[in-house]
């Protein structure tokens, strides 16, 4: 009996022990995060993406597109290159250009090629049923412009000491004439120091 009691009484000090370690700290949205290892993180995707669209919204190209056809012009994000040395999603970068475009107002935005595959299977059911309100692929729009990007990085590193430089580069592109519209640059450079191992 005593031997249970004594089992029971470890676990229980083992249980504390591992919950004891773990600290949790929520953080609201658009608050900035942590930066604890000094890799690619969520307030580099925000600082880069807020900084490079509202550099691009505020191309005289883009309003001077408005100005010569009566109406905002239709962007899509296309692909987003990660050409650094590290795991960066993509995704979330193309997402975050693409809601700040979006919230801009400045410009329309159409849905994705998987999207669009997406809607136009749905037409395709709608229209075989002859639904009433059915609606028509012929009234797609088709984008004017597309975003594209790359991400890229550096290690400068020494002993303990390193930066770590990260570039991202974003081009919007006229779909029907290929012409660069608009070129922006955005850098993030962070000093890191390890901590010394413990002997």
């Amino acid at each position: 009996m005593k031997k249970i009691a004594l089992v029971i009484s470890a676990l229980a000090a083992l249980s504390l022990v591992s919950c004891g370690s773990t600290k949790v700290d929520r953080y609201e949205a658009g608050a900035d995060v942590k930066d604890l290892s000094g890799y690619w993180n969520e307030n580099d995707i925000k600082q880069v993406c807020e900084e490079l669209i509202s550099g691009c919204i505020a191309s005289p190209r883009v309003s001077g597109f408005k100005t010569a056809n009566g109406r905002d012009p239709v962007a899509i994000v296309g692909k987003i290159s990660n050409k650094s040395s590290e795991h960066i999603d993509t995704a979330m970068v193309a997402k975050r250009f693409q809601t700040a475009i979006i919230n801009s107002g400045v410009m329309e935005f159409v849905a994705d090629s998987e999207q669009r595959l997406e809607l136009r299977a749905e037409k395709a059911e709608q229209a075989e049923n002859s639904y009433e309100t059915a609606k028509s692929i012929g009234n797609e729009l088709a984008a004017d412009f597309m975003l594209q990007g790359t991400v890229l990085s550096h290690v400068d590193e020494e002993g303990r000491e390193s930066v770590r430089t990260y570039q991202v580069d974003a081009q919007l592109i006229d779909i029907e004439s290929n012409k660069i519209l608009w070129q922006g640059e955005k850098t993030i450079s962070k000093y890191i120091k390890r901590a010394s191992k413990k002997l």
